[in-house]
């Protein structure tokens, strides 16, 4: 049985004195003062005098060590005993390995999958409690938010569609009353065909007046609503190549 320690620091590597001193402010009042949460940075020691961690970097792995309370991008908060692990030494080494391999660097996620998260997973394999929720509980409320956001943002796109396909059905239906509409005087036979004009007259009106013009796209949804992402920037090297030939 080996003991699992949490690590946890308050996250002031922004580079200005003003940012960091704002966040300790954050966190002493949403943690300290309400029991809330904060912005934090965390890590796990088991077996040894290090503690494993997870951030971003553009190659390889993000899992990381140094030693204990000691990590220099943050500032030390508080240490939390989260249990006791049966696995092994070998099998913790096997753990971190396995670990390094899923938990590349470039995969790093403010708000889905950030050191916090790192430290859970790890806790899982060591059969121990996870974090406290107020470690990541911001983190957490803004993946949540996020989330809204998108079906949000679905819901608008499935709405634009729906508006867009009933503008085309109904300049269809303007289109098919303006062709077959008859040219003699009316008489009592025709009132269908004077309703018929006159439903055509106010959708033009209601269409004039609110700028609404059917697309000749087939698509269901407008271009302007396409999910693919942009394509990657060229590299500096096309570019450089590119604009020394404009020159030229």
């Amino acid at each position: 049985m080996m003991e699992v320690v949490a690590h946890v620091y308050d996250v002031t590597n922004s580079g200005s004195e003003k940012a960091n001193n704002t966040i300790l402010h954050i966190n002493r009042f949403f943690k300290d003062g309400i029991g809330v949460g904060g912005i934090f940075h965390s890590s796990i020691q088991v077996y040894g005098d290090e503690e494993w961690s997870f951030g971003f970097c553009e190659y390889g792995s993000g899992v990381f060590s140094c030693q204990p309370c000691k990590n220099p991008m943050y500032t030390y908060r508080e240490s939390i005993v989260l249990g006791e692990t049966t696995c092994s030494i070998f099998t913790v080494n096997q753990i971190l390995r396995e670990l390094s391999r899923e938990w590349r660097g470039s995969s790093y996620d403010l708000f889905s999958r950030n050191c916090n998260h790192f430290c859970d997973a790890f806790c899982e394999m060591l059969d121990v409690p996870k974090l406290p929720a107020w470690v990541n509980r911001l983190a957490n409320a803004g993946d949540a938010a996020m989330e809204v956001a998108e079906i949000t943002a679905f819901k608008l796109q499935q709405a634009k569609a729906e508006i867009i396909n009933a503008s085309r059905v109904a300049y269809k239906f303007i289109s098919g009353v303006g062709s077959n509409a008859p040219t003699t005087s009316e008489g009592p036979s025709d009132s269908g065909s004077v309703a018929a004009r006159a439903q055509g007259t106010w959708f033009r009106n209601l269409f004039s007046n609110i700028g609404v013009k059917p697309s000749s796209s087939n698509s269901s949804f407008p271009e302007d609503f396409d999910d693919e992402e942009p394509e990657d920037e060229p590299s500096s090297s096309s570019s450089s190549s590119s604009s020394s030939s404009r020159e030229k």
